[in-house]
Parts: C-alpha cells; structure tokens; sequence
C-alpha cells in the first residue's frame, strides 16, 4: 500500500467548495430566522448619556432592540489561549473606542434590522480626548499581563566587550486579518440549550465561554464550526458579536443570524497591533555577537487584556551570551487586538532581522555568513540539544537555490535598466507550541473508517492532513476514510492557531487510530480462528484494510470479517495524546525553522517597489501533506508581503476612527504583487512526537518583512525601519 503522508494530496473538501456546498455560518438558516444588525459607537471615549430606539423599534420587522439599559448582566469569560475573551458587551455606558457596540437590534430580516439600526439615535459626553497616540503621556507604559521577559548572561557587559555596537528603533503598523469570508454567528436555543453557528478557529473554547458569560452548563451549549471562510488568527477569541447573537436569539425566542459587515470586521474581530522596539546589539569584530537587547513596547485596548509575545524569539534566535528581552504595551482607545497570523513574531522578527543586517554592514560582513557564524547549535536558553535543527541547512541550501552568491555587496550597485535590485535576507525560529488533544476512531461492517475532532479548519488542509493520517495508521486507502471536525460535542480539540494543530490533532489521530487497531486485536485475543490470536500492536502491521502479522503479510485478516465472526458492527475509540514534558528533558523542544531570501527592484524614478522572486527554507519536522504545506507557505508569503509594503489600518488621529476599513482602501497583495515563490522543505522528524510534525501555519509569513526592509536597502542604500515601506517612507 503506497504511502499516505506526506503526499501532495488534494484537499478533500475542495469540490464542496468549489460547487458552493460547503455550509459557512453565513449559509445556516432555521425556521422563523430572525436577524440582527449591531449600532457601532461614533467617539472613541466617554459615555452615553442617552438611547432613544423609539423610530427603530417602530420600523415594520423589529422584534427589540437591545441596549446597556436593557441588557442583562453577563459574566466575563473564562482564560484562553491568548488571555480571556473581550469583556461581555452592553454591560455599562461607557465608550471605550470608537466602533464600540453600543445597541443591536433583532428584525425579521437583514433589511428590516439594518434599517431600524440606523434610526437608533444616541448621545454621548465625550469627556477627555481619546488616548490614540504612542506618545500620549496620559497613557501609561505597562508591563504584559504575562511575563515574557528573557533574561541571560549580562547585556551591559557584553555591549562593553563589543568591537561594533548597532542601536535602533524599529516601528510596525497596525494591520487588520481581514480573511475573505465575513465572520457570522447563528444562534438557536431550544429550552436550556443553545446551538451556535460561528466563524471560529476554537468550537470548545467558544462552548466554554459562551457557557461561562450565560452561567449555563457547557453541555447546555453546541457550537458547529465545520467551515471558516479564513480566520489567520481572528478566529481565536469569542468576540463580542457572538455573545450579542447568542443573547439576541434569547431575547426574541427565535434563532438569530448576525453577520458583520466588512467595516465591522476592522473593529469588531481584533487585530495585529502596532509596535515600537529598540535593538542595541553588539558584536566582535570576527562576528560574534556579544550582546542583544529587544524591548518592544505594542498597543493594546483600555478594556481588553492581551498579549502579544514580540521580542521573546530574540532569545532563542541566535547564539549569544548576553540576551535581554522585554514587552510592554500602551493602553489606548482603540478597538481589542488579536491574534494576527504570526502573532508578536511578525513584529519582533522584522526589528530583529532588521538589525542583524545593519550589524553585517557595519561589520563587513555578508548578512548570510553574520547568521551562519552565530547559528544557535543548542537551545540559547536552555543549553539542551535542539530536538532537531535544520536552519544551518536551511541557509546553506536556501542560499544555493537563490544564487545569493551573486549578490554584489555593495548597496545601489546591482542594477536592470531602470530598475535597482537588491536581495535580502532574514531566518525564523519559531516557538514550540504543542497541547493536549483527543480525537475518536471507529471502523464499521463495511470496513470503513470515520475519524473525529472538536478542532477547526480555517483553510489550512487539516481535513485532509488527518484523513491521510487516519488512513495510513489504519491501513485504509483515502476513500475509505471519513474525517470530520468543528464541532464541539465532538472530542476535545484545541485551537487552530499558534501553529500547534497539525501536530498536536495529528498525534491524537495517531493515538485514537493505534488504539483502535490494539481493540480490534483485543477482540480476537482468544479467538483460535483467528491468525492473529495473541498478537500485540509491535506483532502486526496494518495494509489494504486488513492487519497482519510483521513476519508473514499473508498471516492476516480484514476489520470487516473479525467485525462480522464476532457479532459487532462496529468499534469505536477515543484517545488523548499529550505534548511531552520538559522535566528532566535531555533535548529542547523545537518549533520550525526558515530562512526566507527575497530579490526585490526598485523604479529609480518613481520609488516603485516590487518583489521579483522569493525563496523560503523551511525545517517543520516531517511533512504530513506537501502539497497543502506548500500552500501554507505560499499563502504566508503574500501575507509578509502585505505587512512588508501595503497593509496599515490607519486611525484617524483625532476621532478613533478608522479610515480605511474597506478593501478599496485597505491595501492588500493581489496576483500582481505576488513573485514567483520557491518553496522547499529541509530537516527531519522530530524524534519528541510520534508523527514528528512540527507546524508551519505562521512560519511562510514571518521573516518576509525584514528580508523585504534588507532587499530594498540593498538595491538603494536607505535603511527603512517602519513597515509598511511606503512611497512616501522611501523617497
């Protein structure tokens, strides 16, 4: 039987998708489907002072309308992967940014709602000006609810033994997910229990919240996710839209559907959130640093608490000494940040990178050769081995296959007519991040598999992935395996974030798929018909639908005939697979590796910038489906991309508001911006996990910024450390 991972399989959802059968939460519908439209604040701080929803609550269609006066008392939610939930809405008068829920109102249809919303009048005190500024010094500087600090060695002493010090301020924008498929919630309560459609990465932990916030049993609440129109991390939160659906629906005694629209998107689902870090480092004259110091100083909500782990890859980056990272934030009026694909990385790599190129110039030194001198071959941290580290491989190999050996040294002396070229470079290393997960396996008469998991595919493949997983561990041809997902009365599952799901669901798939095997062989463990009477899980091998004895294939027989001898119909098993644990551990748990090198041209003229190639290294253990992973990173590029040079959700510095909150007005890349993207895969199994997947969802886009900021100040000697490199940034 050929192999089933690693192979570049077609996704199995994909003509569901294409044929538009693939149900999204915007597709449910119930009988008597009421719909809401939510009444979004207009100042960024201060309070209400007054609601009059008489004219709305005329309007033909409207079944109420729903205000802080009017609202019940909720309960904050409970802590998740990134801190608790946005606080529940409509609980007191005041404005905490501009785009705030401050009413929403339930109709009989979408038409109905978003006529009588608008009709809704409120007046507001608006107090102080709103804190939007970085440099505000109302706004106090605050450490990170969760310390991330990285302490070692002694900075101060390594800057005072270095031959060349580098110091400087990088700055990233605020940038918005902004996944095509709007978020939607649908919500039906039958009695005591209530079933929730939604757009989300995490159906358990969208069950426990909405339990928690309700004050009702988690077994009260059903969430079905079985598709997300995109998410890249504005999925792992329970957003306040989803409570307002869910008590909405309660208030009226009709299922309701709330779907955002795309303004709402920009303040209503999170978001990346702007940064300032200051890098000093220093190095020997041969290369070896000595000495790095990250603090990065990041926005947050008045409201919301949120982390956003920006300089503590600098720590595990490169091999170093003396290392001191630090996070920090600055509480101001603007809508709750999330988690954006390559959370806190994409920001701190960027200033990292930035400045580990600025050093090699400063050195005389090519940036690929300052890397490979101070490639971390142990854990910088922890001094342990590395469970596996291909990022060596990854420069060497990367750097071949992008001719980096014709770089010219020299910035502004690589040139195409009116076009200077220049190549950057940047590496990543990604943070392990693996968690507990289970998943339930049954094999039925007809000698079928069906596989499940409370997880959710955001677009990443993982429906494919574990039906390839399922089907190799079984012994099973893809056909003849069903997975299914997104919902939460299914076995626990994590979220689909961190770059934690592929491994973390795939060792439980492996898990439930090994025990289902080691049932089948219990069953006939005294059966004197069968050949495989005795035999342990190490004895047998699994292959066409059948097992069989490791020395004798022959030896064997079907699931579907020790199903029919015995009587049964089928058996069923659930399992749970655990990360391992780092006590006592003799090697370092390692996330993924890359090396990202990007040939960019700028217009002499105009200042026009545009990537001409890109090559991405990638070390993310073993590869589960190279087709899909290419994908991944393919769709991460042009996201590093975006953040490079286009994307900035720009506020309005005097009302809060946000002023591109379109697609006309946000920039994101199109086909025209995207380069022809070489993407190959190094390393090997990580030997710490049975299936030794090691995760890539965030690694395709982190590094692209920085190796952008590198190219272009090779192709024209200017040093721009805030993204995006604008027109106006460059000339």
């Amino acid at each position: 039987m050929t192999a089933l991972i690693g192979s570049g399989v077609d996704r199995v959802d994909g003509p569901a998708k294409v044929r538009g059968a693939a149900p999204y939460p915007t597709d449910v519908t119930y009988p008597e489907l009421a719909h809401a439209a939510l009444v979004r604040s207009t100042i960024a701080s201060g309070r209400v002072i007054a609601i009059d929803d008489h004219d709305a609550r005329a309007t033909a269609g409207v079944l109420t309308v729903i205000t802080h006066e009017t609202a019940p008392t909720l309960t904050p939610a409970p802590f998740g992967l990134l801190g608790p939930a946005p606080p529940p809405p409509l609980q007191d008068d005041r404005i905490h940014h501009h785009g705030q829920y401050v009413a929403v109102v339930v109709a009989a249809t979408a038409h109905e709602a978003d006529v009588a919303a608008r009709l809704v009048k409120v007046e507001y005190e608006g107090g102080d000006p709103p804190l939007l500024d970085f440099d505000d010094p109302r706004s106090a500087l605050e450490a990170t609810p969760w310390d991330t600090a990285t302490r070692r060695g002694d900075v101060e002493a390594g800057l005072a033994e270095a031959d060349v010090i580098h110091e400087a301020t990088y700055t990233t924008a605020d940038n918005t997910n902004n996944p095509l498929g709007l978020f939607a919630t649908v919500a039906a309560w039958e009695g005591d229990i209530v079933t929730v459609h939604d757009a989300t990465q995490w159906p358990a932990y969208t069950q426990a919240t909405i339990a928690e916030v309700f004050g009702i049993e988690p077994a009260a609440v059903h969430v079905r996710s079985p598709y997300v129109g995109g998410a890249f991390g504005a999925g792992l939160f329970v957003w306040q839209h989803v409570i307002l659906a869910v008590l909405a629906a309660r208030a009226v005694g009709r299922p309701v559907k709330l779907v955002l629209t795309r303004p709402q998107m920009f303040t209503g689902v999170g978001h990346r959130p702007s940064s300032v870090q200051s890098i000093r480092m220093g190095a020997r004259r041969d290369g070896e640093l000595v000495a790095i110091e990250h603090v990065s100083t990041n926005s947050a909500s008045i409201k919301h608490v949120s982390i956003e782990p920006i300089s503590g890859a600098t720590a595990r980056s490169y091999a170093c000494a003396n290392v001191a990272t630090t996070d920090q934030q600055r509480r101001l009026n603007i809508p709750f940040p999330g988690s954006m694909r390559g959370p806190g990385h994409a920001q701190g790599n960027f200033a990292l990178e930035s400045a580990i190129d600025e050093l090699a110039y400063a050195l005389g030194l090519d940036p690929l050769e300052l890397r490979l001198r101070n490639f971390a071959a142990v854990h910088p941290q922890s001094g342990l081995p590395w469970s596996s580290n291909a990022l060596g491989e990854c420069y060497t190999v990367g750097a071949e296959r992008f001719r980096w050996s014709r770089r010219d040294p020299e910035p502004g002396s690589m040139r195409e007519g009116h076009w200077k070229i220049g190549y950057g470079l940047a590496a990543i290393s990604w943070s392990w991040w693996q968690v507990r997960c289970q998943a339930r396996a049954t094999i039925t008469r007809d000698g079928r598999a069906h596989v499940c998991s409370a997880a959710s595919d955001p677009g990443t493949g993982t429906r494919t992935v574990m039906r390839q997983v399922a089907g190799e561990r079984l012994g099973l041809p893809l056909n003849d395996v069903r997975f299914e997902l997104g919902d939460s009365e299914m076995p626990w599952a994590p979220a689909s974030g961190g770059s934690s799901l592929t491994a973390s669901l795939g060792n439980a798939v492996h898990a439930a798929c090994e025990a289902l095997v080691r049932r089948f062989l219990d069953v006939v463990a005294d059966d004197d018909r069968s050949p495989l009477r005795g035999c342990s899980l190490d004895d047998v091998c699994v292959a066409e639908g059948r097992i069989h004895c490791r020395d004798d294939p022959s030896d064997g027989e079907h699931y579907t005939d020790i199903l029919a001898r015995h009587g049964l119909n089928e058996l069923t098993v659930d399992a749970e697979a655990t990360p391992p644990s780092q006590e006592n551990a003799e090697l370092a748990r390692s996330g993924p590796f890359a090396a990202k090198f990007v040939e960019v041209r700028v217009d002499e003229d105009l200042g026009l910038i545009r990537v001409a190639r890109i090559t991405t290294a990638i070390d993310a253990g073993r590869i589960l489906n190279e087709k899909t992973a290419r994908s991944q990173i393919v769709g991460g590029t042009i996201g590093g991309i975006g953040q490079a040079l286009l994307e900035e959700t720009i506020t309005d510095p005097g009302t809060g508001r946000i002023t591109n909150a379109t697609f006309g007005d946000y920039l994101i890349p199109v086909n025209a911006d995207t380069p022809d993207i070489d993407v190959f895969f190094v390393g090997r199994p990580d030997p710490l996990t049975p299936l030794g997947a090691k995760g890539l969802g965030e690694i395709g886009l982190v590094g692209i910024a920085a190796a952008i900021a590198n190219g272009v100040h090779h192709a024209t000697g200017r040093r721009i450390r805030s993204i995006p490199i604008t027109l106006d940034r460059l000339l």
